[in-house]
Parts: structure tokens; C-alpha cells; sequence
């Protein structure tokens, strides 16, 4: 509708009723009749005052109004985004995680606004992040929730940094997003913390640090796995050579050099099953310094980690105990065993309550999951209530700036478990060592795993 009309400056009789009428058809205001008033005698002061409170007070509601719908808020929504791989070889990450999301907001609705998840597919390719960032912010949402993968996050934070949009619980434990730039909430602790669980059991079993060897992926995701190995062996006795290689390997630049035949690390290119070649690289460290590998961390996505160990295990019968972060997918890894008759010896650490935790959130998740509950799915449904639960302090008039604001400095009970935000951006530090056993993966202690380098 065009808002053109002739209007008396003094009385904007007709500018007042006809600009009412534009606000009610392009915003989302009640529905409500509007009655302009019978033609009367005003006097020429008192009608301009009155008017001018009048037009006043519209327009800031007007943009009061429009400030909420561009940031993905109306009187009855909250639009959030996400982007996952939702298709392609990693489409497992993405759709467990979103089924859990969904679980989490269905049917919910906070300070009378209901929630609306909008996802789109990036088939784990930086590329395609971009695109679909790019998309959502142009269809206005108010905070991007449960998106996957480190490189993903890489390319896509800066975009959301610059327009302020929140971060919410990314599927990454990578330290660009710890504390990262931008307004990013983390709820699931870093690939660092993960790591060192493995390999501080490893430690105090009597394995040496250049017995400790890694396999992952030739990108930043694999490159915060080294990160991580450098952190837990940083004070270690005879660690300061082995630092040095993994210094070497972690900061050569550009984002997929070769980095295999330098130290104990053997590498993959993303998104493909080219595994040989990194196995060959951690051969060849142990043909050089005379120590064969221990302990073979891996930091990469559940179809090339699974082909690695089943090269490794089946086809070389390497002794190696192998472990894997929780961003590998241990439902998507699983399968994979399956077909590979891997059924044993493989650590795997997970970053939320056991499966059949007596915790109310995880109760309320397997009622809301039911034959869908696993680790990823419960981690969407805990990021998805995270976001609720902040959501509904940020107010009746929430904004992106008062959403961060609710977080920063707070501690949160989720169902009996507990989120902290008081030092930094993270709300969770809790990681789960699990063992595969057949066919699932059982919850273990650390001493489990120190056995299992002595036995």
C-alpha cells in the first residue's frame, strides 16, 4: 500500500488515519477497527498538540515493532536458523542433530512466542555455509542454533559476528568458538578437554608421550585435535620434541597442506576416505623414533574414522587402542562397525549424560526421542532446551543483546544438569568415557581405560 496523501500539517487528520491504516496491513499488530472521527470543529492549538502526541506515539511503536520482526521476533514467534548437513556422507551429524533441536521446541512456547527452527543443508561444505548463512540472515532469524562442524563454523562466525546474531550450542569443540568472535554460547565442553581424558588415563598407564599418536582431519576441525594433544602433554617430562612436531604439523598454513610425515600424526582430506596415507605417515613416525604407537587419537567424521580402524585393526592388525571424540557420531560410527565387524577396544568420549541417566533431561529426551534417542540427538535436545531456558530470562521483549545478557555470568539448571557461564562462554565441562562392547558403545571409568593399556 502507498502512504501518499494531502495533509494539513496542523490537523494531519488525513495523514493520521491513512498512515494508521499502512502500520496495520504491513506489520503484525492485533486486529482491531479503526474509527476515524466525525467530522468536528477543533480548535487550530489544541488539534496540533494532540495530533502530534498522537503520530508520535504510532510511529515508536512502528519502530519498536519493526526493530522486533527484523531481529526474528513477532507478538507470536521466534524464528531461530541452523545449518547442518542435513544430505551427503555426513548427514548423520547433521540430522541427529536437528531431530533432537526439534524434540526440544515442539510444542514450546516462551513469554507466549512459539519457536520456529529454520534449516537449511551445507552437506559439510565451508562453501555452502556461507550461501546458506547468508540466506537465513536475509530472511531474518533471530539467533543461528545447533549448526555443525568446525570448518563450517570457521567461515560462517565472522558473517554472524558482524550483524551480532547469536551463536547458539554449535556441534563443535574447536577453541575458535572458546571464547570466539561474536556473541556465541557454547554448551558442550572443547575437543581439548575430550582429548585430554584419553590421554591423561593413557599417561598415568605408563604411556610415554611419543607413543601417543593422532589421525584426523586435514582441516581445522583435525587441527583442533592437535590443539588439544599439545595442551594435555604441555607439562609432560620428554614431551618438548614431540610439542615441537606438533607445533609444526598444527600451524602450517593454509587449509589442507600436506601435513603427514612430519610427527605422530597422519592425516585425511575432508569429505573423502582417503585414510591410507595418513596410516602410512604414523608408520613411518614410528619406523623413525624406534617407539610404536600406543595410543592413536582421532579427530575426524564417523565413514573415513571408521575405514581408518578397520584398515588399522582388521587388514594390518595393529595392537593400537583407539579413541575418538564425540563429534565423530557414535550412532553414524556404530553402523560402520557393523560392516566392518568392529566390536571392541575402541574409546569413544561423549559430552552429555548417559543414556540412561535418571536426570530429568535426559528422561524428558527419551520421552520426547524415544527409539530416536543417542548421544547426538540428545545433545540437539539439550541445546534446544539451553535455548529456551535463556530465551525465556532475555524477557518479555527479548532482543539478541539482552538473549547474551541473560547468559553472561549465570548458571542454569537444566534438569539436574548443571550449565555455568560465570567464567566464560561455555556452559557444560562434562565428558563421558564409553567403550565399545559389541555392539554399543558402555559407559567406563578412567581406570578402565588405564587397564587397557596394561593388560
Amino acid at each position: 500500500m502507498q502512504l501518499s496523501t494531502r495533509c494539513d500539517f496542523m490537523t494531519m487528520r488525513p495523514c493520521r488515519w491513512r498512515l494508521l491504516e499502512y502500520l496495520m496491513k504491513s506489520r503484525s499488530y492485533p486486529k482491531i477497527r479503526l474509527h476515524p472521527p466525525e467530522n468536528s470543529h477543533y480548535q487550530r492549538t489544541s488539534s496540533c498538540l494532540l495530533n502530534t502526541i498522537f503520530l508520535a506515539g504510532w510511529l515508536a511503536a512502528f519502530a519498536s515493532n519493526a526493530l522486533a520482526q527484523d531481529f526474528g521476533v513477532s507478538n507470536t514467534t521466534v524464528r531461530i536458523g541452523g545449518v547442518m548437513a542435513l544430505e551427503g556422507p555426513l548427514s548423520g551429524l547433521g540430522q541427529n542433530m536437528k531431530i533432537g533441536i526439534d524434540a526440544a521446541i515442539k510444542g514450546a512456547a516462551i513469554q507466549g512466542r512459539t519457536i520456529e527452527f529454520a534449516v537449511l543443508n551445507d552437506s559439510y561444505n565451508p562453501p555452502d555455509t556461507i550461501e546458506a548463512t547468508h540466506k537465513l540472515l536475509g530472511d531474518g532469524v533471530f539467533a543461528m542454533v545447533g549448526n555443525v562442524g568446525t570448518p563450517t563454523a570457521q567461515v560462517a562466525l565472522p558473517i554472524l559476528a558482524e550483524q551480532k546474531i547469536p551463536a547458539v550450542g554449535f556441534f563443535s569443540g574447536a577453541n575458535l568458538l572458546r571464547p570466539g568472535v561474536g556473541a556465541i554460547i557454547n554448551f558442550r565442553p572443547s575437543y581439548s578437554q575430550e582429548i585430554a581424558a584419553v590421554i591423561e588415563a593413557a599417561l598415568r598407564a605408563g604411556v610415554k608421550p611419543n607413543q601417543i599418536c593422532a589421525f584426523v582431519q586435514n582441516d581445522s576441525y583435525g587441527m583442533a585435535g592437535v590443539t588439544g594433544i599439545i595442551m594435555t602433554l604441555g607439562n609432560q617430562p620428554g614431551a618438548a620434541e614431540i610439542i615441537t612436531k606438533l607445533e609444526q604439523i598444527r600451524t602450517t598454513p593454509d587449509e589442507s597442506p600436506e601435513r603427514n610425515n612430519v610427527g605422530p600424526v597422519g592425516v585425511y582430506p575432508r569429505n573423502t576416505v582417503l585414510v591410507r596415507d595418513g596410516y602410512k605417515s604414523l608408520k613411518q613416525w614410528e619406523k623413525t623414533t624406534g617407539e610404536r604407537c600406543r595410543l592413536v587419537v582421532t579427530v575426524g567424521t564417523y565413514e573415513p574414522i571408521a575405514q581408518f580402524m578397520a584398515y588399522a585393526r582388521k587388514l594390518k592388525r595393529e595392537p593400537w587402542i583407539i579413541s575418538a571424540v564425540s563429534l565423530t557420531g557414535a550412532e553414524s560410527l556404530q553402523e560402520q562397525f557393523r560392516k566392518y565387524d568392529i566390536r571392541e577396544d575402541i574409546i569413544m568420549t561423549q559430552v552429555v549424560p548417559a543414556l540412561d541417566s535418571p536426570l530429568p533431561i535426559v528422561e524428558s529426551a527419551r520421552k520426547a526421542l524415544g527409539s530416536r534417542l543417542g548421544y547426538i540427538p540428545l545433545e540437539g535436545y539439550i541445546v534446544g532446551k539451553m535455548f529456551l531456558t535463556i530465551l525465556d530470562k532475555a524477557g518479555n521483549a527479548p532482543t539478541r543483546e539482552r538473549f547474551i545478557e541473560a547468559a553472561r555470568g549465570r548458571k542454569f539448571d537444566l534438569g539436574g544438569l548443571t550449565l555455568d557461564f560465570t567464567n566464560d562462554n561455555q556452559g557444560s565441562d562434562f565428558v563421558l568415557l564409553t567403550l565399545l562392547q559389541g555392539d554399543d558403545f558402555k559407559v567406563i571409568e578412567p581406570n578402565y581405560v588405564e587397564k587397557l593399556f596394561t593388560q
